[in-house]
């Protein structure tokens, strides 16, 4: 199984995203595959944002994804798509190439969003690996069982 985390900038959200799922995973002997991209080519090319690295290493995740825009060839290469809000969803959507792919798209908290924390506090790191923790047991138990 191939997942794909999603957020504006491929900064924050995603990679964080992308990094936990990847250690819990591999902790739990799941086989899975984990990238992150964003919807807007603001950042490709660059390292996550310095503060959720730093964040997410003392919480012991280890971030080292390049970021990189969505591509219409990961509607294919990719088995799950999850947005971390709303509007990222339906920016995946505008750009998604073929209908039949929409059913890979998904929020990665149910009816829930994942807050950006670019422009917030240190606690806003915080409550994204919070959050993202927390989303671990909903996709394990909807998507790998």
């Amino acid at each position: 199984m191939k997942v794909l985390f999603v957020c504006l900038g491929n900064i924050c959200r995603s990679p964080t995203a992308e990094a936990i799922f990847r250690k819990h995973f591999d902790r739990r002997k799941i086989k899975a595959q984990f990238d992150s991209a964003g919807t807007a080519s603001y950042h490709v090319g660059e390292r996550s944002d310095s503060r959720s690295i730093q964040h997410a290493k003392a919480r012991g995740y280890a971030m080292t994804h390049i970021t990189r825009q969505v591509s219409a060839t990961d509607f294919n290469e990719f088995d799950l798509i999850f947005a971390m809000d709303k509007s990222n969803l339906e920016n995946l959507k505008r750009v998604c190439p073929e209908p039949k792919l929409l059913k890979k798209l998904y929020l990665i908290l149910g009816s829930n969003e994942v807050p950006d924390p670019y422009y917030g506090n240190p606690d806003a790191f915080e409550e994204v690996i919070d959050l993202l923790e927390g989303a671990i047991e909903p996709v394990v138990d909807q998507f790998f069982r």
